[in-house]
């Protein structure tokens, strides 16, 4: 593992240590994660977002601004998701 404490002083992982908890993270049922727009910082459930499905993928709108939240492109070889218009996304444990 790349980065791993020792004696070579450095003080980080690599980002195969991260793969638990975003394991969790992506292992639930998204569309009840509260977020926030990262243009009109309404934060509100991604449930109540606006969605726009086309060939392509889908496209999630803010409710308040209408502005892009969300992206997911799907090529058959890949899926890229773009999270660039949430300032944040929360999950909450049950």
């Amino acid at each position: 593992m790349t980065g791993t404490p020792s004696n070579t002083g450095l003080d980080y992982l690599d980002g195969n240590a991260a793969a638990g908890p975003l394991g969790e993270f992506f292992a639930i049922d998204v569309t009840s994660a509260r977020g926030r727009c990262a243009h009109c910082g309404r934060t509100d459930a991604l449930a109540t977002a606006r969605l726009y499905p086309n060939s392509h993928g889908l496209l999630l709108r803010c409710p308040g601004c209408t502005e892009i939240l969300l992206r997911l492109v799907d090529t058959g070889d890949t899926v890229c998701l773009d999270l660039q218009g949430l300032s944040f996304v929360e999950l909450r444990r049950d």
